[in-house]
């Protein structure tokens, strides 16, 4: 069978508008954070008893964290170890003690399946205390 010139052409074109779709999307695939409990900026009157954080992909359990910090003292307060859900691989949380008002940090550093690392903060403020039950 002999292929033309034409036809030859018309296939790597194809090809080359395949590469410039799809390979955007694959590149941008990474994860990032969509939504967070407490949300970033937040001002809040009963303080939280989770920090749970949403994340575009689907994450790495033994790799990914958060953690909560006083930022009046500098120190953790977090009261347990990080979970990513097993319902909802995306969903990270950690669990609070009771938090006297302030301003706090969420830290967290995610891995997620496509093995790409994530880190990031944000800060909230618990205008009341005691956590809401």
């Amino acid at each position: 069978m002999v292929t033309s010139p034409i036809g030859c052409a018309r296939r790597r074109a194809l090809w080359g508008l395949a590469a410039l779709v799809l390979l955007p999307a694959i590149a941008h695939a990474h994860a990032v954070l969509v939504r967070a409990v407490p949300p970033p900026g937040a001002t809040l009157r009963v303080a939280p008893r989770r920090a749970r954080l949403w994340f575009s992909e689907r994450l790495e359990p033994v790799y990914s964290t958060a953690s909560v910090w006083s930022e009046a003292t500098g120190s953790a307060v977090a009261a347990g170890p990080t979970a990513v859900s097993a319902d909802d691989p995306r969903l990270l949380s950690v669990a609070l003690p009771p938090l006297p008002g302030g301003a706090y940090a969420v830290r967290y550093r995610v891995l997620s399946v496509d093995g790409h690392l994530l880190e990031g903060a944000y800060s909230f403020t618990v205008a009341g205390g005691a956590n809401g039950r």
